[in-house]
């Protein structure tokens, strides 16, 4: 059975992965928990295959425009895909019910803190990539292994980080590689990773037909809308409120009430804008002086 409210809310939550390229798993699946009642691992669950549905249509598109770089791709997949289908083993782990639930329930929030703190280092790391072709690259392969076992690690127990947590992982072990094919390799890279936490969980998880349905209905016109605006809309603003929505529902998730909830995203907001306009003040001071002859 459809579930049209679910359509709706994948359908906003579509729109801005469609704007900014990041949050698919971090804001669908504590959407589906929080304001759906869903339980936690069948959100996860249903969110990861509803995603190995949707990530080969982008992947096909960058690998036509030729910004994939084949080789990290490989080493990535190679910790990534074994690492994401023993996720779910590992949430069995802890047994069965409630305990497998709050097992799941945390580990999703301790992922989106992790996704916040991704999101504030790829601002600070910056967008723009570096000039360096694929061929160019030289692949360091123990660090990218460990980069794609951590990251499948985490997609595969919370569905969070295949895009959000792995890309920024890349920007700072290969900032000389174009920003074209950061995003390409990372899209690319996804998978393999997100169709092995798929299967994993179509075995072992929860999965809901009837959820991933109602998901894909939503996501696959939200995205395409989301892509559209992006060549216009203001990249920065969007990414700052995604990560003020990101921390909120990991401090929710995580049991945090909800004046202390929002006394800490309060603390969050005003320390960004003041790094903000400091950032601001020094690189205007850096451009005088560039002026000055």
């Amino acid at each position: 059975m459809i579930d049209f409210p679910l359509v709706v809310g994948s359908f906003l939550v579509a729109i801005i992965v469609g704007l900014t390229g990041m949050g698919g798993g971090a804001l669908m699946t504590p959407m589906m928990m929080l304001f759906f009642n869903v339980p936690p691992l069948a959100a996860v669950s249903s969110d990861l295959v509803a995603s190995a549905i949707m990530k080969p249509v982008g992947g096909v598109v960058h690998l036509r425009r030729g910004t994939v770089n084949l080789r990290l791709v490989g080493w990535l997949c190679l910790g990534s895909v074994p690492a994401a289908f023993s996720g779910v083993f590992l949430v069995r782990a802890f047994g069965e019910g409630a305990a497998v639930q709050q097992a799941v329930k945390t580990a999703l929030g301790i992922a989106l803190l992790l996704a916040v703190a991704g999101l504030v280092l790829k601002a600070w790391l910056g967008d723009k990539g570096g000039s360096s072709s694929a061929r160019d690259i030289v692949v360091r392969p123990i660090p990218t292994v460990l980069v794609g076992t951590v990251g499948g690690l985490v997609v595969g127990v919370s569905s969070v980080g295949s895009g959000s947590l792995i890309i920024v992982a890349l920007l700072a072990l290969y900032p000389a590689l174009k920003a074209n094919q950061l995003v390409g390799t990372d899209l690319v890279q996804a998978v393999p990773l997100v169709s092995a936490a798929a299967i994993g969980h179509l075995f072992f998880g929860d999965f809901k037909l009837d959820l991933t349905v109602s998901l894909l209905l939503g996501s696959i016109p939200g995205v395409y809308l989301g892509a559209r605006v992006s060549a216009w809309a203001p990249n920065g603003p969007i990414r700052a409120l995604l990560a003020v929505v990101l921390l909120a529902s990991a401090l929710k998730l995580l049991g945090v009430g909800n004046t202390a909830t929002l006394w800490i995203v309060g603390g969050a907001v005003l320390l960004g804008g003041a790094g903000l306009m400091v950032a601001a003040r020094s690189s205007r001071r850096s451009e005088d002086r560039l002026r000055v002859p």
